[in-house]
């Protein structure tokens, strides 16, 4: 099984002033989310990296641009989900074509598939490809819940590996006592995390690893080493940024907040695509704050 291990990045995708893809950026936030802020896998063209206005071309060329510059020195997983099934399954026909190490399947939105066509579908595209496949399931943005039964009944098919987690803690609890050895539970919420790691995920899969990875990478690892009042202590201090990156005055969209809290470090002009917009000037004082 591959080892995505426990602190992966939901990267975002810089553009440029031309409302382009930033290679230039693309490559030095690589560099920077490995070397400084100690991720061990990046998901490329997830939530976070604005996967709903991106076209399938931009998307390949990110896979394959990443898998190029990261060289190995952290696993590379591709979103290729949708709520169009044959759709998904091109997309990870092609991407599975261009090295990627792994595969990111959000829960189909909008027509709100129940749970007998939610196994079907993720099914459907498992069985298209050899690459292992972590299932994505954010009720807040697909309106559909994954329940925990419906889960552990994909975990059984042999290339779904792991599912980020979004709903509650009770559902993170649930899947951890009734999944099969091997299948790994990550948090998709930075500030439940800690949470969801006591009771059974393997880690987290997180946004604000992109401006404190390194504090998250020691709170895990001092939790799993055993030195929980450490990880309790690292989580208390790194909450008000979790939180606050969600919750702006007026609160901003992911990735709006985050992309802007790299601008400030060097890292692109902030800019997201419409609909999405970036901050207020209100906004980025208090990201600012955070920061």
């Amino acid at each position: 099984m591959v080892d995505f291990g426990r602190l992966i990045t939901a990267m975002v995708t810089p553009f440029n002033d031309q409302d382009e893809i930033d290679w230039e950026v693309t490559a030095r936030l690589i560099d920077y989310l490995i070397e400084e802020q100690k991720s061990e896998s990046l998901v490329i063209c997830g939530t976070t990296g604005e996967s709903p206005t991106l076209t399938d071309e931009e998307k390949l060329e990110m896979f394959r641009f990443a898998v190029k510059h990261a060289a190995g020195r952290c696993k590379i997983i591709a979103g290729t989900g949708s709520n169009n099934t044959k759709h998904s399954i091109h997309l990870t026909r092609e991407a599975s074509k261009l090295g990627v190490d792994g595969l990111l399947l959000v829960v189909p939105y909008y027509n709100k598939p129940n749970q007998a066509g939610l196994y079907q579908h993720f099914k459907a595209i498992a069985e298209a490809t050899e690459l292992p496949v972590i299932l994505y399931n954010v009720p807040g943005r697909t309106v559909t819940c994954l329940s925990a039964e419906t889960t552990l009944q994909l975990a059984q098919i042999s290339n779904i590996v792991a599912t980020k987690e979004c709903a509650s803690i009770d559902q993170v609890t649930e899947i951890a006592a009734g999944a099969p050895e091997g299948f790994r539970i990550y948090s998709g919420e930075d500030a439940t995390g800690f949470a969801a790691i006591t009771v059974g995920a393997h880690g987290i899969i997180s946004v604000a690893s992109h401006v404190v990875g390194q504090k998250m990478h020691d709170m895990i690892h001092s939790y799993v080493n055993g030195d929980v009042t450490q990880a309790a202590r690292i989580n208390q201090q790194l909450l008000p940024l979790f939180k606050g990156l969600f919750a702006c005055p007026d609160p901003l969209p992911n990735p709006s907040a985050v992309k802007y809290a790299l601008c400030t470090r060097g890292y692109g002009n902030g800019d997201v695509r419409l609909p999405l917009i970036g901050p207020s000037e209100a906004q980025r004082e208090f990201i600012q704050a955070l920061l």
